[in-house]
């Protein structure tokens, strides 16, 4: 080899063709510049310049090794991060990734939390620090807050010494918790959609380069297209779930209806389905069918359900309505136009589309369930009520009168009080049929005739069977029920009903409504409307020991007390009439005491003994004036 061939360029030459390090491309000797022999002044300084020209190509071979390097492991990024399904996986492969290609101490990844407003750590690597893993950042504090602001990169080569951002102690104390020195952040950004941002950190005060920063970037891009297609296809999946769920809760509701199934089996079904309780009120209130451990109180009324703000509002919209007090939900159950009751659902949590579908699906089923019970009472009723029509008008041979009663599970030889029920103006008579044939009881028969509620009840007291479905019909609306009787379905019931007829009348003249009672329990006023007034009757079961009195002492009770009311009440007065001591008249009002009861000079008792008084004379053919 000559010497041509030792030269320094060519040494340089050979070692970039080696890959040889920047380190022996300095090492490289070559004649010193500042020789007294021109030739020698040359060559060093043509050295040196080749030697710069080699620390230049050997930069830029450099360069492009880095950056082919960072290349594959953006290819490499894209292709694991495919890969993934699972987003929590996403993020950790994206932050270590992050910090294995940048080479620094930690890399973190915030994200946005829209209904906060702020960002919140989601994964790390090489984080130590517990305090640092669970910060949070709002929008415009601190490095990553400014980014997250303003959607664009920052760096900092010492953070806690940079005063271009908002620092708080929050988040001071958890990056000197870290140590962290420099750090750079960079948003994750899909088109207009921001998710989050991306951080690379050391421990030492290292500047971060633009191409450092600049990878960082196409890392973040990468995640955020990774996270916004992973939170798609996650979307996407459980809305195919909660569709194929949903449709399973039809088809299950189908197969109950199809099965005969009332709604016990609705309301258990979607109990099963959403994991919480569920009740089916009627559109008065009333509990149909419960399910799960529902908040009731003692007496098992819907009451305190009634009150909840979603019953309020799906009353009101006929939509799926949810109380956020209660954590209570409610879907209004309906015919068109015709309210039928309301689904009221709780202990079940955040109902998604697929659940609420589930509940609308649920609500339009009960609603059908509930049209066919409907019908098929309204069937039945009309053949109770052909029969109640009959016995009360005499209509038809008994003998056919008494097989239709048994075939309606009652004995026509018992007993039965005869009660007519009438109710305000604002309660449909459709409405208090069937509510007077549910209040009613086994045994029992409830029609309609000639305009008026008519219910037939297995009893020998009529009072106190008419005061009872009274009260039982009070939480339907004012109802007031009058009764007759006894009698037996095969005697005398038109009579019987005509007297029922006319003591609910009277009740309601005399401002009773609301209440229920016989014709012999109205007093003077069951004489009124009775069909057979029985005045002696009326008469001996006031004046009675009066009467026996005046038998057998041949004393003067009876006209005793009569003089008494003539005169207003003043014994004197009444002495002056009957032409006898003040003390004698005393002494007789003492003694109808002790035969009536103290308390026989009330408002109430001494009216009924003046119309006992006024009777009797009326009886005895005397003029009513005198």
């Amino acid at each position: 080899m000559d010497a041509h061939d030792d030269s320094p360029a060519m040494t340089l030459l050979r070692l970039l063709a080696e890959g040889a390090p920047a380190s022996e491309l300095e090492a490289i000797s070559h004649p010193s510049a500042d020789s007294d022999d021109p030739g020698e002044a040359g060559e060093a300084g043509e050295a040196g310049e080749a030697r710069e020209l080699a620390l230049r190509v050997r930069a830029a071979f450099d360069s492009r090794r880095r950056r082919e390097a960072e290349l594959t492991g953006l290819v490499e990024t894209a292709r694991d991060l495919a890969a993934l399904r699972d987003p929590s996986g996403i993020l950790e492969a994206i932050v270590r990734r992050a910090r294995t290609l940048l080479g620094t101490d930690v890399a973190y990844l915030t994200l946005f939390d829209p209904e906060a407003g702020d960002t919140y750590m989601r994964a790390t690597d090489g984080s130590v620090s517990a305090e640092f893993q669970v910060v949070r950042l709002s929008l415009g504090d601190g490095l990553g807050g400014l980014v997250a602001s303003t959607r664009k990169p920052y760096w900092s080569a010492d953070y806690l010494h940079d005063h271009r951002f908002q620092h708080t102690g929050t988040i001071d104390s958890a990056v000197g918790d870290e140590g962290l020195v420099s750090i750079c952040g960079t948003p994750l950004v899909v088109e207009d959609d921001f998710v989050g941002v991306l951080f690379a950190a050391n421990r030492s005060p290292r500047p971060f380069s633009p191409d450092q920063v600049a990878l960082l970037g196409s890392l973040a891009a990468l995640a955020a297209v990774s996270i916004v297609q992973t939170r798609s296809a996650e979307e996407v999946r459980r809305h195919t779930a909660g569709v194929e769920r949903a449709a399973a809760a039809h088809d299950r509701f189908a197969e109950l209806v199809l099965a005969g199934g009332g709604v016990d089996d609705i309301t258990k079904a979607l109990g099963d389905l959403l994991g919480g309780w569920v009740v089916l009120l009627n559109s008065e209130g009333e509990i149909l069918s419960s399910h799960g451990p529902a908040p009731l109180p003692d007496d098992g009324s819907g009451t305190a359900l009634t009150r909840s703000s979603a019953v309020r509002a799906t009353e009101a919209s006929g939509r799926l309505a949810h109380d956020a007090r209660t954590d209570q939900w409610a879907i209004a159950v309906k015919a068109p136009q015709t309210p039928l009751g309301i689904l009221v659902l709780g202990a079940v949590g955040v109902l998604d589309d697929a659940d609420r579908r589930t509940v609308e699906r649920a609500s339009v089923v009960s609603a059908l369930v509930l049209l066919f019970e409907r019908t098929a009472a309204e069937a039945e009723q009309r053949v109770r009520t052909d029969l109640v029509a009959d016995l009360v008008s005499g209509r038809g041979d008994p003998t056919s009168l008494a097989t239709r009663a048994r075939a309606q599970g009652i004995d026509p030889a018992a007993a039965h009080a005869v009660l007519v029920a009438h109710a305000d103006t604002d309660t449909p008579r459709r409405t208090l049929l069937l509510a007077a044939h549910a209040a009613a009881g086994h045994g029992s028969v409830v029609g309609e005739h000639d305009g008026h509620v008519v219910a037939l009840l297995p009893s020998d007291d009529p009072h106190q069977a008419a005061t009872e479905l009274a009260r039982r019909l009070s939480r339907l609306a004012t109802v007031t029920v009058g009764g007759a009787g006894p009698t037996t379905l095969t005697d005398g019931v038109p009579a019987v009903w005509r007297e029922a007829v006319r003591t609910v009348s009277a009740l309601v003249s005399l401002g009773l409504g609301g209440t229920g009672a016989s014709a012999d329990h109205l007093g003077f006023a069951g004489l009124v409307v009775g069909s057979a007034p029985d005045v002696d009757g009326y008469v001996r079961q006031h004046l009675g020991p009066l009467l026996d009195y005046d038998t057998r002492r041949g004393s003067e009770l009876v006209k005793t007390l009569q003089a008494y009311f003539d005169a207003g009440g003043s014994p004197r007065h009444a002495a002056t009439d009957l032409h006898v001591h003040v003390n004698t008249v005393s002494q007789r009002l003492e003694r109808i005491s002790a035969l009536l009861g103290p308390h026989w000079q009330r408002p109430d008792e001494a009216l009924e003994l003046q119309l006992a008084l006024r009777l009797k004379r009326l009886s005895a053919g005397a003029s009513p004036t005198t």
